[in-house]
């Protein structure tokens, strides 16, 4: 008779988050698949327990997985974990699980702590319909279009992000979206847990001010689009505001990053109007 795979959530900081059954499970399973041994190895010795375990990563071969599933054809019971929080969301435990389904193995989950829930909860954003995207892609054309698709959602978006890339995230963000709502919980349930409130705007100044540390999880706030569809920009408004705000004395990017503000604009989309403004200068003759 084959045997259990478990996937059992573990702390996302503060070991006291875990539960009382994941203990029991930890302890009776015959083996432990661990993202980082390393990590889990604080775990299992705050609570005593000293089954078997064995690493399983994003860069683990395809023979380890292989002689995973073999002992849990055979009966063996195994305790999947990843790093922090539930195995399986952006982590690599979803090769295991979707192989254990394809062999008719049993899976059973174990939930507990998630930073994507926690952050949620504690944002202050719509919580009866949100959607979770994982880490942002890298790549440029990549990144540009999973922004541009935060549009026109109208659900509450939960992002992970590192710290080296925390601030151009949000510049991203800020491009495609303009000043909407956030929220950006910084080392949740640990010694230095911090959650900034307020605009993606405000939110750049204050990690431009205060150097990101640690693990982040992003709540976006949905969009105020109606029907699904971007509403028609007022261009002439933003043309106004751009003139006058460069005849004040205003530099052209400072200009750009007032308005979309001011306007709740994205600012790709204002740097375009500009664009637009010197273009029509060059046509009638004017000095750029």
């Amino acid at each position: 008779m084959a045997g259990t795979l478990y996937i059992v959530s573990t702390p996302i900081g503060n070991l006291e988050d875990i539960t009382l059954r994941a203990i029991r499970l930890l302890e009776e399973v015959d083996l432990i698949a661990a993202e980082d041994t390393r990590v889990t190895r604080k775990l299992l010795g705050r609570y005593e327990i000293h089954t078997p375990f064995t690493s399983f990563h994003q860069h683990t071969k395809a023979s380890k997985t292989e002689n995973l599933i073999e002992r849990l054809e055979r009966g063996d019971s195994i305790a999947l974990v990843s790093d922090a929080g539930t195995p399986g969301v952006s982590d690599p435990g979803s090769q295991l699980i979707g192989q254990a389904i394809e062999k008719g193995i049993s899976i059973i989950p174990v939930p507990g702590p998630s930073a994507a829930l926690a952050a949620l909860v504690a944002s202050g954003m719509p919580t009866g319909r949100f959607a979770f995207d994982g880490f942002p892609p890298r790549a440029r054309t990549d990144r540009r279009e999973f922004f541009e698709a935060l549009r026109i959602e109208k659900r509450t978006t939960v992002l992970f992000e590192s710290p080296g890339r925390l601030v151009s995230t949000l510049e991203a963000l800020f491009e495609a979206l303009g000043s909407r709502d956030i929220a950006v919980a910084r080392e949740l349930t640990k010694k230095f847990e911090e959650i900034f409130r307020g605009t993606i705007q405000g939110a750049i100044e204050h990690f431009r001010t205060n150097t990101p540390r640690g693990e982040f999880t992003l709540v976006v706030g949905p969009s105020e689009i109606d029907d699904g569809k971007r509403a028609s920009p007022n261009l002439s408004e933003i043309q106004v505001a751009l003139e006058a705000a460069i005849a004040a004395g205003t530099s052209p990017r400072n200009a750009v990053e007032s308005v979309s503000l001011s306007l709740k604009l994205p600012r790709n989309l204002v740097y375009r109007v500009l664009l637009g403004i010197r273009e029509s200068g060059r046509s009638k003759g004017k000095p750029r």
